[in-house]
């Protein structure tokens, strides 16, 4: 059975850091595209990171220089390290694997910057 699980969501004042993280298990994770998707309160869930299985990465405009998507394959793990944190990037965060026509998701991690 596929599983992906987030951590490391909290609470942390604009400006902090947070780093999450999403180990994926039952599968080959080194073949998967990897994402970091957010959902605020009221809004569409959205991309924010990606990264391709040959470390190519990608940002949504309102992250970059501030967010970085990594990956450990040894460890069949994604990261996003979140950086100058905003209070607008309060939402929850989903990480994704994507390989041809398999798409996973994972349970989410609750983010909030306030303070």
């Amino acid at each position: 059975q596929v599983q992906l699980v987030e951590s490391g969501g909290g609470l942390v004042q604009p400006g902090g850091s947070l780093r999450l993280s999403c180990v994926v298990s039952g599968t080959i994770f080194r073949i998967y595209a990897m994402g970091w998707y957010r959902q605020a309160p009221g809004k569409q869930r959205e991309l924010v990171a990606a990264i391709t299985s040959g470390g190519t990465t990608n940002y949504v405009d309102s992250v970059k220089d501030r967010f970085t998507i990594s990956r450990d394959n040894a460890k069949n793990t994604v990261y996003l390290q979140m950086n100058s944190m905003k209070p607008e990037d309060t939402a929850d965060y989903y990480c994704n694997a994507r390989y041809s026509h398999v798409d996973l998701w994972g349970q989410g991690t609750r983010v909030t910057v306030s303070g």
